[in-house]
């Protein structure tokens, strides 16, 4: 990996990390806070919120920042968070820190992956996106556990310590080695238009319709991988210290398909959405049929995870295809989608359980979801055929008019 795109992934990396650490240690926390487990969880719904709300308001205050500046000034503020939640001596303290820590994340992520695309060629650009997103692939195969542990062994405190160490080594990176001139001539005439002019491409009905695909896919994925545990020790009888490895296939089975699903997408950006959304859809009904069963749900659990995070680097990169008005706001816009999709899946796999269709039905709820993501991809795929065919005839039927008529 090229060391600028190492850099931006290694940051990617440090926020995802303090998005999902919480659930590791939430014991820890709730005993030295002397507050209950519940109200501890509600960090993560406090930074969750941070995240969509104040995601595209930060992008929208910063449209004409340097790139490079914009992205040491969100890892300062990511620094600051932490370390105040290192030491909080609250709850009240900490939720604030964390709140403030969450505006960051949507705007770094979003630039991340905007600087990204602006460093490699066109063919390139969703390749180049995948790899910033292995940020958060490795965030819960690697950061989570290794922030629990540090949290288990030394105290909550020392995760918070741990995560505002590697943040200050990131930003060191991206000084060093993301190049301070980013901008094309296309990208001068975004940064020089106004705020006003940006928020017109929220008048877009493709982008409108690419969130909310956002919201269904993102969903769908989460309808399932929330209820991971309980699916595999209740319907497939694994033992609870096999979870834990069986998460790790998962994880593998995530990064492999957040390569895979970038490369597709550099192919054709709408042919790459559409196949990621009917690899999940084929993954998710296999993994009903084979939960059950201790083998073929192993290799299920690859494929789904393969196939859920597929999804990230083709939406993103759908995002910026018809967003390049103001493609740094349009993807903040998404990842704040992505966030709320995060809580659609969430919620829909509880609600699924609490109607009493079990935890294995998680997996047919979610394929619901991708089905109607995948049809709305499909409807705004054939629009797009039928304006390209009608643009052609149109050209051509000018091209005609234009030749000089023979003499008979």
């Amino acid at each position: 990996m090229p060391l600028p795109l190492l850099a931006l992934m290694l940051g990617v990396f440090c926020v995802g990390t303090a998005e999902v650490v919480i659930a590791g240690i939430l014991p820890e926390m709730s005993a030295d806070l002397g507050v209950s487990i519940p109200t501890v969880g509600l960090l993560v719904t406090g930074y969750a919120l941070g995240v969509t709300i104040g995601g595209p308001v930060i992008t929208m205050l910063t449209v004409k920042r340097s790139r490079k500046a914009l992205l040491l000034g969100l890892m300062g503020i990511f620094i600051i968070g932490n370390v105040v939640a290192a030491l909080a001596p609250n709850y009240a303290t900490l939720m604030g820190a964390r709140v403030f820590t969450s505006f960051s994340h949507g705007t770094f992520a979003a630039v991340a992956w905007h600087v990204a695309a602006l460093m490699s060629p066109p063919d390139k650009q969703a390749t180049a996106m995948a790899k910033i997103a292995l940020g958060f692939n490795f965030a819960n195969v690697l950061g989570s556990p290794i922030g629990t542990f540090i949290g288990q062994q030394l105290g909550w405190r020392a995760t918070f310590v741990f995560i505002t160490a590697f943040a200050v080594l990131c930003t060191l990176l991206v000084y060093k080695f993301v190049p301070r001139n980013l901008s094309t001539g296309s990208e001068t005439a975004v940064e020089d238009a106004s705020l006003r002019e940006q928020l017109k491409v929220f008048r877009n009905g493709s982008l409108q319709l690419s969130m909310l695909i956002t919201v269904l896919a993102q969903g769908a994925v989460f309808t399932t991988s929330t209820y991971l545990a309980p699916l595999l020790r209740d319907v497939g009888h694994f033992a609870a210290p096999m979870v834990g490895v069986l998460l790790i296939v998962f994880g593998i089975g995530s990064v492999l398909g957040n390569i895979l699903g970038g490369r597709a997408a550099d192919a054709n950006v709408m042919r790459g959405v559409l196949r990621a959304q009917a690899a999940l859809l084929v993954a998710l009904l296999l993994f009903w049929v084979a939960s059950p069963h201790q083998l073929p749900a192993v290799i299920a659990l690859f494929l789904f995870g393969a196939a859920g995070f597929s999804i990230i680097p083709a939406l993103q990169a759908r995002i910026l295809s018809v967003a390049s008005a103001a493609p740094a706001l349009a993807l903040s816009a998404n990842v704040s989608a992505f966030n709320l999709g995060n809580g659609l899946g969430a919620w829909l796999g509880g609600t699924t359980i609490d109607l009493d269709f079990g935890v294995r039905a998680v997996t047919l709820t979610a394929a619901l979801a991708t089905s109607l993501a995948l049809i709305l991809s499909l409807a705004m795929w054939a629009r797009g055929r039928r304006v390209s065919a009608e643009s052609a005839a149109l050209d051509k039927g000018t091209a005609d008019t234009a030749l000089p008529q023979k003499t008979q």
